[in-house]
């Protein structure tokens, strides 16, 4: 049959020619099938592997945001105790001042003075705060940034990888092709 389909090869060694034409086109194949089925499970392999890392990458995400949100969380638990001692402070200022058994113009003028103070070093700690609060709002941002990071990349791999896989279509051709060449080296000249 492997003569019929290629008489142009002709003789008796045409026989011999053809068996080792269609061996030819068989190697061809077989191995463009084994490069086609390397490159899937090597995709397979980068797609797996990103899945484990993809995980590693949101309990990692995870982890960080939980150590963010309570360091804030001490920070405020922190600020609120200074707050409440600036507030006992002031009052046992201005009750010291009271208890001083003064009385006028310069008393008032101390307790409005203790009482701005009491507000202002009560305001540099809501400040305080209120910056430690859009600190923690950027470090998650920077965390977020760098988990989608993590997962571009990712994507990205397995992308390249599935990429690599020949199509069933360009094995065939690419046999074809060296089919082509192998019989016309074979064509007596």
């Amino acid at each position: 049959m492997c003569v019929a389909a290629f008489p142009a090869i002709g003789g008796l060694a045409a026989g011999t020619q053809s068996a080792l034409f269609a061996a030819s086109l068989g190697l061809n194949l077989v191995s463009g099938l084994a490069q086609r089925s390397a490159a899937q499970s090597a995709a397979n392999q980068t797609y797996q592997s990103s899945l484990i890392a993809n995980r590693s990458a949101e309990q990692a995400f995870a982890a960080q945001q939980e150590g963010l949100a309570a360091q804030l969380k001490e920070t405020r638990a922190s600020q609120a105790q200074e707050k409440q001692a600036a507030t006992i402070r002031g009052l046992q200022a201005r009750g010291a001042v009271k208890a001083s058994g003064r009385a006028g113009l310069t008393v008032d003028l101390l307790l409005a003075d203790q009482e701005r103070q009491t507000a202002n070093f009560r305001e540099s700690i809501n400040q305080a705060l209120e910056s430690a609060s859009r600190q923690y709002g950027r470090n998650v941002d920077g965390l977020t940034a760098q988990r989608d990071d993590r997962r571009n990349q990712l994507t990205s791999n397995i992308n390249q990888a599935y990429n690599q896989i020949p199509s069933l279509g360009s094995v065939l051709l690419n046999v074809a092709t060296q089919g082509l060449s192998t019989y016309g080296q074979l064509l007596p000249s």
